[in-house]
C-alpha cells in the first residue's frame, strides 16, 4: 500500500515584520481536501509535525467565505479535521524514517513559514526523500517548507527546478504582503527556483518538475493531490511489471 506522510506546521502563529504574532497555523482546506483524496484512493496516511505537537488550523480558514459562503461546509471541514487528528495522532518529523513512506505532502497556511521553513531537521528529511527519488509536494505557503533542504555545497536543493506557491499578487490581495518579513514567491526565486503562477490570482495551478510537485493556492490543493495519486499509482504499476 502507498504510504503518504503529511508534514504539517506545528505552530499557531506567524511572526510579522514588526515582531507581532498573527494567529495562524495550517490552512484547513489544504489539509482536509488532500487527505480526502488520499484516503479515497486507499493510501495509508500518517500525520507529522516538528516535535509531534498537535497541529492548529488557521481560524480564518473556517470563515464561510472560503467555503462557498456556506456555514455548513465550513463546519463540515472543521469536523473532518478534528476526525483526522483523532485518527492520526501526529508523530515527530524528527523521528520519521523515509523508508516508511512513498511521498511527503506539505499543506499551506502561514504556519510553515514560521517553523518548517527554518527547520534543519526537516530540510534533512526532504533531502532524504529527494535522494530516494520519492515525490515531494507542497501547496500554497507550503513550498516555504522546502527552503531548508540543502545540497552538499549548502545550495538550495531545488535550485533550477520549476516551482510555484502563493503568489505576491495573492499575498497583496489578502492584505498580508505589507506585514510580512518575506514572501513565498520572492524567497523561492531568490533561492534559484524557476517560479511561475497562474496569469490571474486564485486560479488552480500545479507545477511538476521531476519528483517535485507544487500547487499555487487553496484552489490547487485537490488537483495537486489527485496528480500525486495518479503518478504514484502509475509508478507502482511500472514497478510491478518489472518485478
Amino acid at each position: 500500500m502507498t504510504r503518504v506522510l503529511i508534514a504539517a506546521t506545528g505552530v499557531d502563529y506567524w511572526t510579522l515584520a514588526d515582531g507581532t504574532r498573527h494567529p495562524s497555523g495550517y490552512w484547513p482546506e489544504e489539509l482536509s481536501t488532500p487527505y480526502q483524496v488520499f484516503a479515497e484512493a486507499g493510501l495509508e496516511i500518517a500525520l507529522a509535525t516538528l516535535g509531534g505537537v498537535v497541529p492548529t488550523a488557521d481560524p480564518a480558514g473556517f470563515d464561510p467565505v472560503y467555503h462557498g459562503d456556506s456555514e455548513e461546509e465550513a463546519l463540515r471541514v472543521r469536523l473532518h479535521l478534528e476526525s483526522i487528528i483523532e485518527r492520526h495522532p501526529p508523530v515527530a518529523l524528527e523521528d520519521v524514517d523515509v523508508d516508511d513512506f512513498d511521498l511527503v505532502f506539505v499543506p499551506g497556511g502561514w504556519g510553515p513559514m514560521e517553523d518548517l521553513a527554518e527547520s534543519v531537521p526537516f530540510g534533512t528529511l526532504l533531502r532524504r526523500f529527494a535522494d530516494a527519488g520519492k515525490p515531494i509536494a507542497a501547496v500554497c505557503h507550503g513550498p516555504a517548507a522546502l527552503l531548508p533542504a540543502r545540497d552538499d555545497d549548502g545550495g538550495w536543493l531545488f535550485s533550477g527546478k520549476e516551482v510555484t506557491g502563493f503568489s505576491n499578487v495573492e499575498e497583496y490581495a489578502v492584505g498580508t504582503a505589507p506585514l510580512a518579513k518575506w514572501l513565498v514567491e520572492d524567497r523561492l526565486k531568490a533561492e534559484g527556483g524557476l517560479y511561475s503562477s497562474a496569469p490571474e490570482g486564485w486560479a488552480e495551478f500545479v507545477v511538476i518538475d521531476g519528483n517535485l510537485y507544487t500547487g499555487q493556492n487553496p484552489a490547487s490543493a485537490r488537483a495537486l493531490a489527485e496528480r500525486l495519486v495518479h503518478d504514484v499509482r502509475n509508478l507502482d504499476l511500472t514497478l510491478a511489471k518489472r518485478s
